[in-house]
């Protein structure tokens, strides 16, 4: 399950959004004044300003939601009186990823002091597209891992006449993380549009929770990064593999 080769990266990658999150308890002046001095200390790097107010499940108040972007909208920061987070819609390697979120977490630690992260967590979506990686009608038994594939792992079972089969995990890994996966084929909505093809959803969720000491928090996040490619190299076949286009780093 999980691989031990390498780490690298993929030049046609299925990553769709790389996400970090930092929640912590809750601080009512982010949601009761306009954050005026975290803007002024990333405007530079994410000029883009909104505010929404999102609904809570089973709470009267909607959350109030600060949303930075950058010009280009492949990256978001979104700050509310629970979490911080940082949204990645082109992501290249850890390295750039971990450098654009020094600038908002330096703020937002200068900005508010917060006590501690209750949950320190690092998603990676992927979609995995036959299509543009030129398998199409290859099924995707031959893509992934038996482990991953449910019911699709049997050879007298038709792919195409399987209208739902998912895998969803959750386990404790080194470093005192824990992962949440989810595994299997489906229908994609991207920027409001739904692609008619069918592609095969990878979704990590890794995180590490306990109040974990602000000054831990970056430590924490490359312990959960570590984690996320054996994951992925260990649920993907050698075919697939290779049709990513590895990169050795």
């Amino acid at each position: 399950m999980f691989s031990q080769e390498p780490h690298c990266t993929y030049r046609k990658s299925p990553l769709a959004d790389v996400i970090c999150q930092l929640r912590y308890p809750e601080i009512l002046m982010i949601a009761a004044q306009s954050p005026a001095a975290f803007q002024e200390a990333v405007r530079h790097t994410f000029p883009k300003y909104d505010l929404s107010k999102v609904p809570q499940p089973g709470q009267q108040e909607p959350i109030v939601n600060h949303r930075f972007a950058s010009l280009d909208g492949k990256w978001q920061v979104n700050l509310t009186s629970k979490f911080l987070s940082l949204t990645c819609s082109e992501y290249h390697n850890w390295e750039e990823f971990a450098k654009m979120l020094d600038l908002p977490l330096a703020a937002f630690i200068k900005t508010y002091a917060p006590s501690c992260f209750e949950r320190v967590g690092l998603r990676y979506l992927n979609f995995v597209s036959r299509r543009d990686l030129g398998l199409d009608g290859v099924s995707f038994r031959e893509l992934f891992q038996p482990c991953y594939l449910g019911i699709l792992a049997e050879d007298d079972v038709n792919e195409a006449s399987t209208t739902r089969c998912c895998v969803d995990v959750e386990l404790n890994l080194p470093g005192g993380c824990k992962g949440k996966i989810h595994a299997g084929p489906g229908l994609v909505r991207r920027n409001g549009q739904q692609d008619p093809e069918i592609k095969f959803v990878f979704d990590q969720d890794l995180s590490m929770s306990g109040n974990v000491p602000v000054q831990y928090s970056a430590g924490a996040l490359h312990t959960l990064h570590a984690q996320s490619f054996p994951i992925f190299r260990g649920a993907v076949s050698d075919r697939l593999h290779e049709a990513m286009e590895p990169i050795d780093e």
